[in-house]
């Protein structure tokens, strides 16, 4: 039997994730819907489904889950890796050419590795959070909440910054006190949000 192989249960439930993807399920509603035991066979069976690749799940939230339902992700990906001094024909550093590319357990990601880019950070105007020489990693994403930590296009330069949004101002923020904000340009766009972060330190 091959490792990705679900059985009728497994099946079921992954089916009951997709069809309420929008709103998310609670252990307890999944063990009703499938008329399960008990919670702790729902929780072996999602245990599978993640070691199967089919989900992947937040361990600190259990509503919060991403589900592969036409086939499990890979185990490794190879994500691009781009230099912040880049920027491509039209402005976005992701139609740049990649310096690199670098494999990641898939696990160590809160989304599908299919939006996911590294960029590796310059300078200390982000610091202590993150340093020169670290590799950042970012999901795709035009889409940000306010007070997020973002990649983004700004005077033609490709940043690595805090946004904050007021009113109809955009300000972008370092962590480090050392560096004054400043107010977005007419150029401003967001290329990805930061969801982790590769210490050069190890």
């Amino acid at each position: 039997m091959s490792e990705n192989k679900l059985n009728k249960i497994q099946k079921k439930l992954l089916d009951l994730l997709v069809k309420n993807h929008d709103e998310s399920l609670t252990i307890r509603e999944m063990q009703h819907s499938l008329g399960a035991s008990s919670t702790s066979v729902i929780f072996r069976h999602l245990n599978n489904l993640e070691k199967k690749g089919f989900l992947k799940r937040n361990p600190n939230n259990p509503r919060d889950y991403l589900v592969f339902a036409q086939e499990p992700e890979k185990k490794i990906a190879w994500l691009n890796l781009y230099g912040l001094a880049q920027c491509g024909y039209n402005g976005m550093l992701l139609d740049s050419r990649p310096i690199d590319k670098i494999p990641i357990a898939t696990k160590l990601l809160s989304f599908p590795s299919s939006k996911a880019f590294l960029v590796k950070a310059k300078g200390d105007s982000m610091s202590p959070r993150i340093i020169d020489g670290d590799l950042v990693i970012a999901k795709i994403t035009s889409d940000v909440p306010n007070g997020s930590i973002i990649i983004c296009v700004n005077n033609e330069e490709t940043l690595i910054k805090k946004i904050q949004k007021d009113n109809n101002s955009i300000i972008l923020l370092s962590l480090n006190p050392s560096y004054a904000p400043f107010l977005a340009a007419d150029d401003f766009r967001i290329v990805g949000e930061v969801k982790g972060i590769i210490s050069k330190e190890g």
